[in-house]
């Protein structure tokens, strides 16, 4: 059964999407919790960052700058803004599929949850 992640990356269900490459998707959250709620999303499934083996190296970091260049692109380094990946039902998880979240637009505050 695919997550919505991965109809998402299938085209099945529509979302805002703000680039795409061939390893990762950057669309904005259907649920906001900040004025800027991104997810960027693997297009290969990695249930969660806990699940990540040494293999998956290149493309975890690619992850990151990808975040860094969406935030980039949306206006946000100089203000700031917060990376967030999710792992188990403590942590918050609710999709099972490696996902980061770039929260800004706000002053978020620590510690968080």
């Amino acid at each position: 059964m695919k997550t919505i992640f991965e109809k998402i990356i299938a085209g099945e269900i529509p979302a805002r999407i703000i680039k795409r490459t061939e390893d990762w998707i950057a669309f904005y959250d259907v649920n906001p919790q900040a004025p800027v709620h991104v997810l960027i999303v693997p297009t290969r499934v990695i249930p969660r960052i806990g699940e990540a083996a040494d293999s998956d190296s290149v493309l975890l970091g690619n992850l990151l700058l990808a975040a860094q260049n969406v935030a980039r692109e949306l206006g946000v380094t100089e203000s700031g803004f917060r990376l967030v990946i999710n792992h188990g039902s403590h942590g918050g998880e609710t999709v099972p599929h490696l996902h980061i979240h770039l929260l800004a637009g706000r002053p978020l505050g620590w510690p968080p949850g």
